[in-house]
C-alpha cells in the first residue's frame, strides 16, 4: 500500500483534503493511505511516506524536506495553490500518483 503525507503548518488545514483525496481513491479502488502531519512532525513521519505533498503555506519547507528526503528516494512537492484552495482531491491525489511513478 502506497502512503501519502500531506504537510502542513498544524495538521489541521489538509484534514478536508484528506477527506476527498480517501474519497476518490476509494472510487478509483486504490489501495493507498494519506495522512496530514504538522510540518514539525515530518521528520518522524518521512520514512513511513512514499510521498510528501506540502501545503502552499508551508512550501517554504521545500528546499529543506526535499534535502531530508533525497536519501530515502521520498518525492516531495507542493500542492497547488488552486488546488488546495478548491479542496480539488482528485487533482492532488493524482499528483502525489504522478511523483510515486
Amino acid at each position: 500500500m502506497k502512503k501519502i503525507m500531506l504537510c502542513c503548518a498544524a495538521g489541521m488545514s489538509t484534514s478536508m483534503l484528506v477527506q476527498k483525496m480517501r474519497t476518490e481513491a476509494e472510487k478509483r479502488a486504490l489501495a493507498v493511505e494519506i495522512n496530514a502531519y504538522p510540518v514539525a512532525e515530518i521528520e518522524s513521519q518521512l520514512a513511513q511516506a512514499d510521498v510528501v505533498l506540502l501545503g502552499p503555506q508551508v512550501q517554504f519547507e521545500l528546499a529543506r524536506l526535499s534535502e531530508l528526503s533525497a536519501p530515502l528516494g521520498k518525492p516531495v512537492a507542493v500542492i497547488d495553490m488552486m488546488d488546495y484552495g478548491t479542496m480539488r482531491g482528485d487533482r492532488v491525489l493524482d499528483k502525489a500518483l504522478q511523483l510515486m511513478a
